[in-house]
Formats: structure tokens, sequence, C-alpha cells
């Protein structure tokens, strides 16, 4: 299964069943995720794990 079909299905989930609340928790966490990649190893490590 790719992930591209896991996502469409989550968003046919979100979309069918109304749990429009989830969006915004779906995208925090994506935005979070991409920050730790994204600085994994640079100078502002240290300041994101402090966050956590």
């Amino acid at each position: 299964m790719s992930k591209l079909s896991i996502l469409s299905e989550l968003w046919e989930f979100i979309r069918h069943e109304k749990k429009w609340w989830l969006t915004p928790i779906i995208l925090v966490l994506l935005l979070l995720s991409l920050i730790i990649v994204f600085t994994e190893g640079s100078a502002l490590s240290p300041f994101i794990y402090t966050l956590f």
C-alpha cells in the first residue's frame, strides 16, 4: 500500500464522516515533523528540543 493511498483514504474518511476537527491536528503534526526533520543536525536543534 503506498503512502499516497493512505493519505487519500484519510482524506475520504474526514470528508465523508464530517470529522473536520481532525484537520488542524493532522496539520500541526505534519508541521512539527517537518520542523524536526529539517532542523536535525543544525544549530537550531537545541532550541527545538527544549520545546519537547
